[in-house]
């Protein structure tokens, strides 16, 4: 009887699941074919999973404006890795420190990471901060450093990993060996939290590489510093305005029609989303494993 039950209950699961899946795939699909269908049809008949006409003409006009989007590409992953690295290492130096029970002040230190994530200072002083005092408007740096470096949760995630997952014995093994605190972070603590690492990982990457506000505020002049989704959304706003001026482009002899203004958005979400499917299923098995261990306890 309780097989039965139990059958049941993987039916149902399965369904659910299944279901959950289609709701998070059907408007992905539909997202590609529309960005691949004609902008003329997509006008006149809307979306659909199978258009009467096929066009690669919104690829052809994103990726016609000269190198630019190839250099946009460029500068997001260079800003990813980069990002990435240099989170990682912060994030766990800092969450290692933090998860040893015999560090003075780590109550103090754990306080102010949580409060991170409840309050900020606000967009106009953290700007004031980075734009007057830091001077880093128009530079990397304004891409790099503001808001996505430190993260408060991926700190206590890795935290909760370090404090259930890595026990003292371990540890108290390698001092008596004559490990430094360094060298059992680096050598017998950070081997073991390659699941967490992997997890914190893909949310710094998905964060650096979607960030389009930091490119917003801060790259004002320097456009060859734009990143995918700072391009693309100034790609955006060109057409709007051409669509919304479209009187005065005809008067001046240019045809509108000419500009894909329906599957070039589509087209536009594609590039940018494409990269991070490209990269998860590397991650994916890391990603799971990290987030179910790292979130048992606190």
């Amino acid at each position: 009887m309780r097989g039965k039950e139990e059958k049941r209950f993987q039916i149902l699961a399965h369904i659910i699941l299944a279901l959950l899946s289609a709701l998070a795939v059907i408007p992905f699909v539909l997202m590609i074919v529309s960005s691949l269908t004609d902008n003329n049809t997509l006008v006149a008949n809307g979306y659909s999973f199978w258009p009467e006409k096929w066009s690669l003409y919104a690829y052809e006009y994103i990726f016609n404006t000269g190198n630019s989007v190839l250099h946009a590409y460029g500068i997001s992953i260079v800003l990813t890795i980069v990002g990435t690295l240099i989170a990682l290492i912060l994030t766990t130096m800092l969450s290692y420190v933090i998860s040893r029970k015999g560090l003075p002040g780590r109550g103090v230190i754990t306080f102010l990471v949580v409060f991170t994530m409840l309050f900020n200072g606000g967009l106009v002083p953290t700007y004031m901060v980075y734009a007057k005092i830091f001077n880093v408007k128009n530079t990397f740096m304004a891409l790099l450093v503001p808001g996505l470096l430190m993260n408060g949760f991926n700190i206590m995630l890795m935290k909760s990993y370090f404090c259930t997952n890595i026990p003292d014995e371990i540890l108290d093994a390698a001092y008596i060996d004559g490990a430094t605190e360094f060298q059992a972070f680096y050598k017998v603590a950070l081997p073991l939290a390659k699941p967490i690492v992997a997890t914190i990982a893909l949310f710094v990457g998905i964060a650096y590489w979607n960030d389009w506000m930091n490119g917003y505020i801060y790259i004002t002049k320097n456009t060859d510093l734009y990143s995918v989704q700072n391009l693309l959304n100034r790609m955006m706003q060109n057409i709007q305005y051409l669509s919304q001026n479209s009187s005065n482009i005809q008067q001046a002899g240019v045809g509108l029609n000419a500009i894909p203004t329906a599957s070039v958005r589509m087209a536009m979400a594609t590039v940018g989303v494409l990269p991070i499917l490209v990269v998860y299923p590397f991650v994916q098995k890391y990603f799971v494993k990290g987030i179910t261990l790292g979130g048992v306890k606190g």
